[in-house]
């Protein structure tokens, strides 16, 4: 019989967490499956939720696809509940704890709402960041904690966003493009071109991302982690 493990929340999560013990205990299938085993499923889930919100898919689809992601945690938790390691309850205690401590502008640190709030996005981000940097102190680098295996656009942007954010120099640029249709096109064009030279698009910019970051890995007071 399964184990019994701390539930909070809603019935509905207590229900959800209950299902999962019982799906490990008695289903082969979920009964094989590790951690490591679960990484292309959590990515590929994660993927149908952005193409559900960016082609503007029902609700009811989003709700499923959210669903989907969802179960992604519950049998990471659960994996790791059953090695003794923590618990969902765990997972969901320590993120709210970190929206506490991350958000000084709209939290004191015991969870209640401050007095007043900031005006500017720009005043968040800033508290944003030294909080993150109080956290993290051996985190210097502008670019540390971005994951080296994001696909190359989406690394190069995050990029670019630290860096302008710690004040680094940014690369230089091209004619701006009047729309994300233009801008699409722009890039389909460059791929289309590294097609046609032989050349691999997605190698050749995880590799620019990655001089540049060298390039300015030098230590910042300004960088988030």
């Amino acid at each position: 019989m399964a184990d019994q493990h701390s539930l909070s929340g809603s019935s509905a999560t207590a229900e959800l967490l209950d299902k999962m013990a019982q799906l490990r205990e008695h289903c082969p299938w979920m009964r094989a499956l590790t951690h490591a085993s679960l990484v292309e499923y959590l990515l590929e889930e994660a993927y149908e939720v952005a193409e559900t919100i960016e082609e503007g898919h029902p609700d009811a689809e989003l709700q499923g696809e959210l669903g989907d992601v969802l179960l992604q945690v519950v049998l990471h938790a659960r994996l790791a509940e059953e090695r003794g390691a923590f618990t969902f309850d765990d997972v969901a205690r320590g993120l709210s704890a970190k929206m506490v401590r991350r958000n000084p502008h709209v939290f004191r640190p015991d969870g209640s709402l401050q007095d007043s709030f900031p005006a500017t996005v720009e005043e968040i981000e800033q508290k944003w960041d030294a909080v993150k940097r109080a956290e993290r102190p051996g985190h210097r680098n502008a670019f540390d904690g971005i994951p080296a295996a994001l696909p190359a656009l989406a690394r190069a942007q995050k990029s670019l966003d630290r860096a302008a954010r710690a004040g680094l120099e940014l690369p230089g640029g091209v004619p701006v493009p009047e729309s994300e249709d233009e801008l699409g096109n722009l890039l389909l064009a460059v791929v289309r071109s590294a097609r046609d030279n032989g050349m691999d698009a997605e190698r050749a910019l995880r590799a620019a991302v990655s001089r540049y970051q060298r390039g300015q890995s030098g230590p910042s007071d300004h960088a988030p982690s």
